[in-house]
């Protein structure tokens, strides 16, 4: 099984984002989640750090650079979902990425503080 550190500049964008109040608090995140062709697009636009800024695990052992370095991603490569970091807080749950998780749940509890969700 992959292990993942938590990315810390993708927390700091995050919380950047949730500051700035650029999330949605209601998505299918099945829906919305970026695929491969939404990535790739960003890529030809956009720097492998700004990728990276979108994921908050990093894949230990895996090249810089590549996608398979980045994983939980939070966003729609636009705005933090809610449902995104739940989705990421299951799935590193799921599988004991703990710090990961944690990460995950934090950003979660800012983002529904600063939406005064209860």
């Amino acid at each position: 099984m992959a292990r993942y550190a938590v990315n810390a500049a993708a927390v700091v964008h995050a919380r950047r984002l949730i500051d700035a109040r650029q999330y949605v608090l209601d998505s299918d995140w099945g829906e919305v989640q970026p695929r491969a062709e939404a990535e790739n697009a960003y890529l030809e636009r956009h720097s492998w750090e700004d990728y990276a800024a979108w994921h908050l695990g990093l894949t230990e052992g895996a090249n810089d650079h590549t996608k398979a370095r980045y994983a939980f991603v939070y966003g729609d490569l636009r705005r933090v979902h809610r449902s995104g970091l739940i989705a990421c807080v299951y799935r590193a749950a799921e599988w004991r990425h703990k710090a990961v998780e944690l990460a995950a749940h934090d950003l979660l509890q800012r983002l529904d503080q600063m939406a005064g969700i209860d």
